[in-house]
């Protein structure tokens, strides 16, 4: 049940990103996810190593059309282009919808359309920064702030002197998420790297999720190399674990890492190696940042919050948009 028995929304969405899967399922609602076989991209359901909850269920995508949705929740372009048609009939691709749109644009930094330009369909941005550079229009949109939780438990010791990175698919994803940055950097301070992929460029390769928290609470620092995409969930899951963050001063990252509070952000990554090395150094700094970093990620990323936005999307959707 919802707020005050309100009874929950029947949701359909697809396996994107699975941390930000598990997160969502936090809203009072029932999330149905379509599996096919192999689990390819898309349609793994309840597939991995995360906790799943009892309000994520999952079924076979064939099935989908027999199915009673009061909602639906597209994910990606490949939802929105092809999946609906694929397991949807034309009266449930008239339900009330919610696109959630996980990146900044990529084709035109200020001057891109969003491929959901409908009046009808809730645009969902992750961060304002995705929100101010989308051109979305016609489509009426809100912004929903991450929230995260944290393994029970788990806290800053940062007893490791070296600074660790989570990024995934950094051989392949090149400059957009920083490799030549990352590669800079490690030549002047020991960091570790961790993700799908890492191992081929030195890294310690991909940490099951139910391990990461507790394996980066052992370092000083987190170095987000990152040039362009959302604010990642490593960065919030970190800053609530407590660890003090060194970053790239672009898109939503001003405004999450606040410079002497909870860590540094810059444009010029020359100017960011001197703070690491002072971390590796100064364990009292560090404890001073992780203070900083946990209280704004307490402020910000609360998962409370998170659902709460969420509870208020989907109620918003199926009122304004039934047919």
């Amino acid at each position: 049940m919802g707020k005050a028995g309100v009874m929950p929304c029947r949701v359909l969405t697809w396996h994107v990103h699975g941390n930000y899967l598990y997160y969502l399922c936090s809203a009072p609602h029932n999330f149905l996810v379509p599996t096919k076989p192999g689990r390819p991209e898309g349609y793994g359901g309840r597939k991995g190593h995360l906790p799943w909850p009892g309000n994520l269920e999952e079924f076979p995508a064939d099935a989908a059309k027999d199915m009673d949705f009061d909602c639906i929740l597209y994910q990606s372009r490949v939802n929105w282009d092809v999946d609906q048609y694929d397991i949807l009939s034309a009266e449930q691709r008239s339900l009330p919808r919610i696109y959630v749109e996980h990146d900044p644009p990529r084709q035109s930094p200020t001057d891109t359309r969003h491929p959901v330009d409908d009046p009808r369909t809730l645009l969902v941005h992750v961060t304002p920064f995705n929100d101010l550079m989308w051109d979305s229009g016609t489509s009426p949109t809100r912004v929903i702030d991450h929230g995260v939780k944290v393994a029970s438990g788990v806290t800053y010791s940062g007893e490791l002197e070296r600074g660790i990175a989570v990024v995934n698919g950094m051989p392949w994803r090149g400059r957009r998420v920083g490799r030549d940055v990352f590669e800079r950097v490690r030549e002047h301070v020991p960091i570790d790297l961790v993700g799908m992929g890492s191992e081929e460029i030195g890294g310690l390769g991909e940490v099951p999720n139910h391990q990461l928290h507790a394996f980066i609470a052992r370092y000083r620092f987190l170095f987000n190399p990152i040039r362009y995409t959302s604010l990642g969930l490593a960065v919030c899951e970190a800053m609530s674990i407590g660890l003090p963050i060194i970053g790239l001063a672009t898109t939503e990252m001003p405004t999450t890492v606040r410079n002497g509070i909870s860590g540094y952000v810059d444009t010029d990554v020359a100017k960011l190696i001197e703070p690491m090395r002072r971390l590796l150094h100064d364990m009292g700094e560090a404890q001073r940042l992780s203070a900083g970093a946990s209280h704004y990620a307490r402020e910000r990323f609360d998962i409370a919050r998170f659902a709460a936005d969420w509870d208020g999307a989907i109620r918003h959707a199926v009122e304004a948009f039934a047919s």
